[in-house]
């Protein structure tokens, strides 16, 4: 994997309201995958990559958040619409 870039902390702030309020959310990746996931809570690793920890169907998954392409909050009274992170 590629050297981590961090994220914009504008951006970064989508994924702390994502986790607050528990959002369900349609994730996009940079490679053209997809999920659909829980945000649970963003962590920083002891080498400074940041992760977005989720809750997906078969169990918890760690993202690094420059693989992030864009978060969609799946939830009816959401505060914010799909963001484009990268």
């Amino acid at each position: 994997m590629k050297t981590y870039q961090p994220l914009n902390c504008d951006l970064h702030d989508y994924l702390e309201i994502a986790c607050l309020y528990g959002y369900t959310l349609d994730i996009e990746l940079i490679d053209g995958q997809r999920l659909t996931a829980r945000a649970i809570t963003t962590r920083t690793a002891s080498t400074r990559e940041e992760f977005l920890d989720v809750d997906t169907a078969e169990g918890r998954r760690e993202i690094r958040l420059d693989q992030l392409l864009a978060i969609t909050p799946q939830d009816d009274n959401a505060r914010f619409g799909r963001v484009v992170l990268a």
